[in-house]
């Protein structure tokens, strides 16, 4: 056969040229889509990262050039931030809520996910429609009711009163995560443990909680930046109570720092790159189990 070729084409076999393997045709549609990636990126990150170089440079090499680098490369910046015990105490409300509300979803979301996904009973689906129209319910049309409901339970000017909203507003989407999540979860491994002895709590705390550890974290860190970032909620509890604005949380913080240190945008930039990091380690930490975890909801 191989003689017969060579005949035929005139060629040596080791010369006849390689056959492309099917599949791998040039798609004119791929350069595009890296196009529009490489710009959403941009839009996304460039921000963070003009933040984040402005934080060493100083106020006036700003105003000379603002698109330049930093020249010179200054620490000053962050060590004014670093050394005020305001930024602190703002640290220390941002880790109270974000912690307070990342733990109240994880508990809440699990125990309802696991009620609507593994139980059998008439208004599971209505319940869960429920759930999915909160997230069609934005903080901005329930900012009035929710104050005079805080203040008539007297939680306004508090954490708990931000807190215990924050739940609130996150279980839609968690709940949209992990009932899907659990309801993969063959029947059969269930069937297994209650014929070994365990009780439908005993399958909940043993097998199915290690099992939907990817979806917890997921929920997890969502509900934590979520709660990191949040301004519109403490702004509406905390700034109009009695608490000081060195306990006030970070995107407050933020707001009194640049009003009190209008003239110093190097500072200003600075502190916004400090109240970012934590939020950015610690979504980039678990970023593979955010994929695993939505991936398992979608599966679902």
């Amino acid at each position: 056969m191989t003689a017969t070729t060579a005949i035929t084409t005139g060629r040596p076999p080791g010369d006849l040229p390689e056959r492309r393997p099917a599949g791998r045709r040039f798609d004119l549609g791929q350069p595009f889509v890296y196009l529009v990636a490489l710009v959403v990126a941009a839009v996304a990150i460039g921000p963070v990262v003009y933040v984040f170089l402005g934080g060493f440079r100083t106020t006036a090499d700003l105003n000379a050039d603002p698109a330049g680098l930093p020249d010179p490369w200054t620490l000053q910046n962050w060590a004014t931030v670093l050394g005020a015990p305001r930024f602190w105490g703002n640290v220390f409300a941002s880790i109270v809520l974000a912690g307070g509300t990342t733990l109240g979803v994880v508990i809440a979301g699990i125990m309802a996910a696991f009620v609507i996904a593994r139980y059998d009973f008439r208004g599971r689906q209505g319940l869960y429609t429920l759930f999915t129209a909160g997230l069609m319910f934005p903080l901005t049309v329930a900012a009035l009711p929710l104050t005079l409901l805080l203040r008539t339970l007297g939680l306004h000017g508090t954490y708990l009163g931000v807190i215990i909203p924050s739940i609130a507003f996150a279980l839609p989407t968690t709940i949209i995560i992990l009932v899907p999540f659990l309801r993969a979860i063959p029947d059969e491994l269930e069937e297994a443990a209650q014929i070994d002895g365990a009780s439908r709590l005993g399958f909940f705390w043993r097998i199915l909680l290690p099992l939907s550890m990817p979806g917890l974290v997921t929920v997890g860190v969502l509900a934590f930046v979520g709660s990191w970032n949040g301004y519109l909620l403490p702004l509406l509890v905390i700034s109009t109570g009695t608490l000081p604005q060195d306990l006030w949380p970070l995107p407050l913080g933020v707001t009194q720092f640049s009003t009190q240190y209008s003239q110093d945008t190097a500072a200003v930039l600075a502190y916004t790159s400090l109240a970012m990091i934590p939020a950015l380690v610690f979504f980039l930490a678990a970023e593979r189990r955010i994929v695993g975890g939505l991936q398992g909801a979608v599966k679902g």
